[in-house]
């Protein structure tokens, strides 16, 4: 009886290990994820306003000069 009570403690001990092991890659992906998610607005933001500046939103459904 003891020899399996061992055997589930071993088990377990890996379980626990493997479990850490996920959470720490779960927690760096999350933080991987909200630096691209900042990095993405931050050049959302930037193409707005360059847009704007340029007036490239008005500008861009007008025809050529050649038409």
């Amino acid at each position: 009886m003891s020899e399996r009570i061992e055997v589930i403690e071993e088990k377990l001990a890996h379980l626990e290990r493997a479990v850490s092991e996920l959470s720490d890659v779960v927690v760096r992906q999350q933080k991987e994820l909200d630096r691209a998610l900042d990095r993405s607005q931050r050049l959302m933001d930037k193409l707005a306003a360059l847009e704007s500046e340029s007036g490239a939103s008005a500008t861009a459904h007008e025809k050529p000069p050649h038409y």
